[in-house]
């Protein structure tokens, strides 16, 4: 059986990973109304369609606007349809998502592309540092996206981050900030995914007082409040369009006009967004703005999920025991176990990672659906440290294992949101952030505790 064809090569100097040397590919058009017309790319994907902002444009009407994308991925090439009207096909069948070796023949539309690996490449520069800031990775994707931030943050160019929940896109824009000349201004984040849409203008843009019920003063919005440093706009797919529509009057003209205000204030701030969402599909189906696409996605980083690159789960796993033995709640995990960690697919990526580990120290159980072989170490423990009544386990072996296990969770959780609710007088984005947890998460445990009194943005 013949041996795969590699289109990506690790280059190292000495014992050290040093680069990617990548094949490029021919995307040629072979049949339709744009015959001819070829383009040759060294990038992770690239995109076809009849939008002025993909990498190769058709002018074929029957061809989505956003039609297909072909990434480079380990086994070869990704061809993945993006919810385009009239399909992608390949060999007559069609397709939504498949993996090729090497060339193909892809119709879309009344179009046929022709893609051929070519035999000259380029060197993809990789950092050769495994932390950059807040963010971590040994792996050569990692490094890539630090060698990549490295080259996009001394600029003011808008970036949007890409990737499943978890995979650090707040981390990621924080990196960004840290590394830009605003790094001495603020980093403001709001999360559109929490807010409801009737307050989203609110918190972008402020108000003044009276505009609406209940604004008894008026206020900053997070654009005024981030002037002179970094907005990061987490979740931005979920805005609904008629406030994607002022976002990107406001993102053209630099200027903002608080609601009940007749006077334009101009803005200094740094745009960083990020989404889950492939945001090219939901331009296809009508429900995020063309425009305001490519307008924040001057930039592009797509931040790999943790199950992609589990030679970094060994480093998180330092990182998070490091910081559970300063807070006095150290934890054993023989080699064993990290190779077990090492096996999972982590669906929550980073953060589920972490939650597992912080789970396992504070609350001093074993959760076996984490990893076998978790091993709690509770030596002197500081005095009143803030969690300890949560750690305190009292087992009663006539309640269900699960059922038992369930209730101390709720208790720990309880009583921790409590104080650090309490700690950050009520404020969600203090505490989220300090907690180093999800907005959206803190939220839903606000709600599960009917604990909305305490809540404050």
């Amino acid at each position: 059986m013949a041996s795969p064809v590699q289109h990506t090569i690790q280059i190292h100097a000495g014992q050290e990973l040093t680069a990617l040397r990548r094949q490029r590919l021919r995307v040629e058009v072979v049949r339709g109304p744009d015959r001819k017309r070829q383009g040759d790319f060294d990038g992770d994907r690239i995109v076809v369609g009849t939008h002025e902002g993909c990498d190769l444009v058709l002018e074929d009407p029957t061809v989505s606007r956003h039609h297909v994308e072909i990434a480079l991925v380990p086994e070869g090439y990704r061809i993945r349809d993006l919810d385009s009207k009239n399909g992608t096909y390949l060999d007559g069948l069609r397709v939504f998502d498949v993996i090729v070796d090497g060339g193909a023949n892809i119709r879309i539309g009344e179009t046929i592309l022709k893609t051929t690996p070519l035999r000259d490449t380029v060197d993809l520069a990789l950092s050769p540092a495994t932390r950059m800031g807040p963010l971590i990775g040994r792996s050569a994707a990692m490094r890539r996206i630090f060698a990549l931030v490295g080259k996009v943050a001394p600029t003011d160019t808008t970036v949007l981050l890409h990737g499943e929940s978890g995979t650090g896109k707040e981390v990621t824009a924080r990196a960004i900030h840290e590394h830009s000349r605003r790094a001495d201004g603020p980093f403001v984040v709001v999360d559109c995914a929490a807010l409801p849409p009737t307050l989203i203008e609110s918190e972008l843009y402020g108000h003044e007082r009276g505009a609406f019920t209940g604004a008894d003063r008026s206020r900053s919005g997070a654009f005024e409040a981030a002037s002179g440093g970094t907005l990061f706009l987490d979740e931005i797919g979920e805005l609904p369009l008629d406030l994607q529509t002022r976002l990107l009057g406001v993102i053209e003209r630099r200027q903002v006009q608080p609601l009940g205000s007749s006077r334009a204030r101009s803005i200094d701030v740094r745009l960083v967004a990020a989404t889950n969402r492939d945001l090219r599909r939901e331009v296809n189906r009508g429900s995020f703005r063309a425009d305001l696409y490519f307008r924040i996605a001057v930039v592009t980083l797509v931040l790999p999920a943790l199950r992609e690159r589990p030679e970094d789960i060994p480093l998180y796993v330092e990182s998070f025991l490091a910081e559970h033995a300063a807070a006095g709640y150290p934890l054993q995990i023989d080699a064993q176990t990290m190779g077990e960690l090492a096996l999972r697919p982590w669906p929550g990526n980073v953060r589920e990672l972490r939650n597992a580990l912080e789970r396992a120290a504070a609350l001093g159980v074993v959760d076996r659906d984490d990893a076998p072989g978790f091993t709690p170490v509770h030596g002197d423990a500081p005095e009143d440290p803030p969690a300890r009544a949560s750690a305190q386990v009292e087992a009663d072996p006539a309640v269900p294992f699960k059922t038992a296990k369930g209730l101390l969770i709720d208790r720990f959780e309880r009583a921790y949101v409590e104080a650090l609710m309490k700690a950050h007088g009520g404020n969600i984005t203090q505490a989220a952030r300090s907690a180093e947890i999800d907005r959206v998460y803190l939220l839903r445990l606000l709600d599960k505790f009917d604990m909305r009194a305490t809540k404050r943005t």
